[in-house]
């Protein structure tokens, strides 16, 4: 009978001793220092890269020149138009168009045991499509004083060829460049972090 409760007795004394002596040195342990270290810097990341938000990857620089006419007629009985005030004008102007994805929807998953790093992002959209108009010039090629040429026509025209210009850029694979420049760009940001496989998809 003692024996029986000796060996409970040296029992409850071990297992106390093991919850007091273990966690400290799991803590102490570098395997687990390592892996605590890792995940940290893993959070840290993410929470680094999502916090960019739009990830500007390409970037097109343009300028264009534009013939823009205007005029006003009467009619007279039935004799055709009669144009008095017809208007030309010379528009040159620059913009930039921007591509890019949207790193707030990221998806960042981790396979610690293989170090991988598998990354999900959304296909590139445009970001920007800008028309510097501080730089924006207009000449003078007819006019009269009768002519005059409303602002809101030379922006509207502005707005078309810059909408056509978007357009024939992205037929001729503007995002999809923009997509492998995203894939190097998160490819070498989770190499430096230190994963030796980095796959990128996106959706």
């Amino acid at each position: 009978m003692k024996n029986k409760l000796m060996k409970k007795f040296l029992w409850i004394v071990s297992v106390i001793i093991a919850a007091i002596v273990v966690p400290p040195l799991i803590d102490a342990s570098p395997l687990f220092e390592t892996a605590r270290n890792k995940s940290s810097e893993t959070a840290l990341l993410r929470e680094q890269l999502v916090d960019m938000s739009e990830l500007t990857t390409l970037k097109y620089e343009y300028s264009n020149v534009i013939v823009s006419r205007t005029d006003k007629s009467f009619s007279f009985f039935d004799l055709p138009d009669f144009k008095y005030a017809e208007a030309i004008r010379l528009i040159e102007y620059s913009g930039y168009l921007k591509a890019g994805t949207d790193l707030a929807k990221m998806e960042l998953d981790i396979d610690e045991a293989s170090n991988k790093a598998s990354v999900r992002l959304p296909e590139s959209q445009i970001l920007d499509n800008v028309v510097e108009t501080e730089q924006m010039t207009v000449e003078d090629v007819k006019g009269t004083i009768f002519s005059d040429y409303p602002t809101q026509i030379i922006i509207d025209e502005i707005n078309v060829h810059k909408k056509q210009l978007e357009e024939e850029k992205i037929s001729q694979g503007f995002l999809e460049e923009a997509d492998a420049n995203a894939q190097s760009f998160m490819t070498s940001v989770l190499k430096s972090h230190g994963y030796d496989e980095v796959d990128v998809e996106f959706y």
